[in-house]
Parts: structure tokens; sequence; C-alpha cells
């Protein structure tokens, strides 16, 4: 350990630019075992390890990297899997820059983060070749059950905590595949989906039952789902559009980023989707105007390129030191060609017989400070400008549903931003035995803070059964004896 000094930082090989916009195949390429080895082994061990303090997960880091430089891999799967259910996952997608590596000792000395992410990811990957993933194999099944709603990386993670102890789990999902958006929404060359299936897989064959194509309020009420279970979990994420407030109503070529992805992603799983054979969803030939500085709003437009755009133009209104997105994700669109417009603001949409073909836009420069503390963008005069647009999409982000409209329950509260409100000691809601966790309570987020809050609700969950059940049980025994 501690080679930083003698061992450069060097991340696993990247398919050149021109080469992997043809395809939709993940970019990274996979660590050989020595060099695995030789990059964890410059972690410095640190007294107090901030990689780990600013992972949501808490994540082990420094002992399965130790473990790793000395080549005991399965323990390294051990540590590395013990809090975290979807290591490899995280390792491919989680922004690594803005939590454990953005904070390693060793990237503020000088000398180049730890390549934590892509460790972590060879460390799974190997587990799974090896066959040290196995199925969950409670030492006793317990008569009780857990309904969860959502098989995002929240519903997911509860899920097998919930098995593990031996609950019968029944998730419920809309969607014709579990997994949430890490199936529909992030695309392939971030994580591809025989990555995910495999995770599903192994939850289906512990025993985890899914029931899919199942919207809540249509083909079961939510009632019915508390009836019939224990205890239930609302994980259902945010999947509502938050819409520009501009003139887009009359366009059909104005479109959510999540339709956009979702249809990629299901033409990639050969599905046929209508709209993208008919080229509604589709970035063919066409001039992308993409609007949004997130990470959604990376995939987009990286998305479109692989798509075969002629050309794909990025609207942001701030610079770009202040996008909220992932900044390896701003770089790797920037090398495969995206025309990112920093300071840019859309002021109208010009179009006629229903179809957009023009953005108008202002140049926007930065302020003073607002409430969070970042400085407000403000138009300058006199900078209009018109851009040729032949699609639109916009990704401004994701809000909440109405939940208690769509679930018929009045009486499941929610906050005035619509995520439901929970008692945060027990991540319990409004209603006695419903908990909630994910994005659907902390508003759209990282999958790692995801898969937090689907652990702290098993554990929650767990806790609220054993109590609850053990009452009655007392009151029962009472009677008896009595």
């Amino acid at each position: 350990m501690l080679k930083f000094v003698k061992i450069n930082k060097e991340n696993p090989s990247k398919t050149p630019a021109q080469e992997r916009i043809k395809s939709f195949d993940e970019i990274y390429s996979r660590y050989a075992a020595q060099k695995a080895e030789e990059q964890a082994s410059r972690c410095s061990q640190c007294g107090v390890p901030f990689c780990q303090v600013h992972c949501p997960l808490h994540n082990n880091i420094p002992d399965w990297l130790k473990l790793t430089a000395e080549d005991r891999m399965y323990e390294a799967y051990e540590i590395s899997s013990s809090t975290n259910n979807m290591p490899e996952i995280c390792g491919r997608i989680c922004p690594q820059d803005r939590l454990c590596e953005g904070n390693c000792v060793i990237e503020q000395s000088g000398h180049g983060t730890v390549t934590i992410g892509s460790i972590e990811k060879f460390i799974t990957d190997k587990a799974w070749e090896e066959g040290w993933v196995k199925n969950i194999q409670p030492s006793n099944e317990k008569n009780y059950s857990v309904g969860i709603i959502g098989s995002g990386p929240a519903g997911l993670a509860a899920a097998e905590e919930l098995r593990k102890k031996g609950y019968q789990i029944t998730i419920y999902d809309r969607y014709d595949r579990p997994g949430g958006l890490l199936i529909y929404g992030i695309p392939n060359f971030k994580l591809e989906k025989d990555i995910v299936t495999r995770r599903t897989k192994r939850l289906q064959d512990s025993g985890i039952k899914f029931e899919l194509n199942c919207n809540i309020g249509t083909q079961i009420t939510f009632k019915k789902i508390k009836d019939k279970h224990d205890a239930v979990l609302i994980a259902t994420g945010v999947y509502k559009f938050r819409e520009i407030n501009l003139n887009n109503s009359n366009f059909n070529n104005v479109v959510p980023a999540l339709d956009f992805l979702v249809a990629s992603n299901k033409t990639g799983l050969k599905d046929k989707v209508d709209d993208f054979i008919n080229g509604r969803l589709n970035a063919n030939k066409k001039n992308i105007v993409v609007i949004g500085g997130g990470d959604t709003a990376m995939d987009c437009v990286r998305t479109a390129v692989r798509q075969g755009a002629k050309s794909v133009k990025c609207l942001y209104r701030r610079d770009k030191a202040n996008m909220p997105g992932s900044q390896r994700e701003v770089q790797n669109a920037i090398e495969e060609g995206v025309d990112f417009k920093w300071l840019t603001l859309p002021t109208k949409y010009s179009g006629s017989n229903g179809n957009l073909n023009c953005v108008q836009t202002v140049l926007m420069q930065l302020g003073e400070p607002d409430d969070s503390g970042r400085r407000k963008p403000e138009p300058k005069e006199g900078t209009e400008q018109n851009l040729d647009a032949d699609l639109v999409i916009e990704a401004l982000g994701f809000e909440p549903e109405d939940l208690p409209n769509l679930f018929n329950d009045e009486n499941l509260k929610v906050t005035r931003w619509g995520t439901i409100k929970i008692n945060y000691k027990n991540m319990m809601t409004s209603l006695d035995g419903i908990f909630a966790a994910g994005d659907i309570v902390r508003g759209a987020s990282l999958v790692v803070w995801g898969i937090k809050d689907g652990r702290d609700a098993a554990k929650n969950i767990h806790e609220y059964i054993e109590n609850k059940f053990e009452e009655e049980n007392d009151l029962q025994n009472k009677a008896v004896n009595e």
C-alpha cells in the first residue's frame, strides 16, 4: 500500500470517441487483475477515510482496496457487498468525482485520486464470473409478507435485505421489466442491461415475486396491496417531468427526456416502439437541442449522437463549472461532438403545423448568489439568437406524481413538493405499516442514495413487524392463559 508516490493514477482504457459513438456498448474497459491490484495499492489508508465518509452507503473502501492490492479478491468482494446491494452498478454510474474519489486525500495532495469506482466494478464483475454471488438463502422463512411498490434501486435493495431475514416479498412495478430507471432510464453506454438483469434474476431465483405491468389504481388497488401484506414500502421514484415554461404545448417534436430515453432503451432491448419507428423519438439525421445540465441531459445528448443526429446542442443557463451533472459525463459528451451552449436560456419555441423548427435563446451572465448560494443567471440584453431544431428534448429534472390521487388514498400525506411525507426516525408514512424510500421521499437523486434508503427502510420494516406481531402474540398468549 501507500504506493501513490511511485505509481500514477491510471484509469481503465476508454474507447476512442469516433469509435464508441457507433454503438451503445459501455465505453470503459475493465482492469486486468494486475492493474486493479496496482491501482488499489495507491490507497494511503487514511486515519480518517474521507472516501468512506462521503459515500452515502459508507462503504468500507480502504479495506476492500487493501484486500484487492493483496490479491484477496473473495474477501474484497465480501466487504464490498456487505454494505452495497449493487456495487458493480455503483462502480459504473456513481458520480465518483462528486463523492468518494472527489474527496480522496491523495487527490487533494495532487497525486491523483484512487480509481475507486473502477476497482469496485472489477471486484464484483470478478465475483460474478467466479460464482461467488449466491442466491439468498434465509436461515428461516417467516410467515410475514412485505409488498414493495417500485423495482428501482430503493425497492430492490429493500427487497434483498428483507428476503435475507426470511420475509415473503412481492414487488409491484408498472414496467414490463424490473429495474426501474436502471433498465429504462440509463443508457447502455453507461450501464449495459445484462448487468441489471442478472441482479434482478438473482432476486427472482431467491424467492422474490415480481408483479410486472402492474399500475396501482388500474390493475390492482393500493388498498388491496395494503390488505394483502403485513407492511408496504412505496419506492416508486419520481417520473413526472419538469416542464419548461414555454409555448410547447402545440409542438409534436418537443418531448420529455424520459420518453426519449425509454424509447431508446426499449429499442435496444428489441422491443417495438412506435414513436421510435415513426421518428418522433428518434434523433437520426436531426438537429437536436437538449435543455438541461444534469446527468439526464448528458444521457440524452450522448444517446442522440449514437442515434446518428445531424447536430446535438445542449443549452444550459449557467456555466460549465456550475453544471449539476458529473463533470466526467460532460467531458465524455464533449469528446463525442456535443456542442454545449453555456450560459444560454431558451426563451421561445417557433414552428408551424404542429412542428417546431427553431429555438429562440438569449445569453446569460452570472449575477449575485441566490438562496442556494449559486450565482443567479441573468439575461444579457441584445444577445438573442435562433437555433435550428428538429427535435427538442427537455431534461429539466423530475417531480413526484400525485400518489394520493393515483393510489386513491387521501390519507397518504405529501409535502408541498409532492414527495411523500415520512417520519424520518422510522421512515413510516402517515399510514400505519406503510413506509416510503428513495426519490419519492428525497426527490430526484442518485442511485446510491436510493440503495441506502432501501436498506434503511428494510431495517425499519423489520423492526415494525417484529414489534407489532410480538405485541399481538403477547396479547393472545395472555388471553389464553387467563
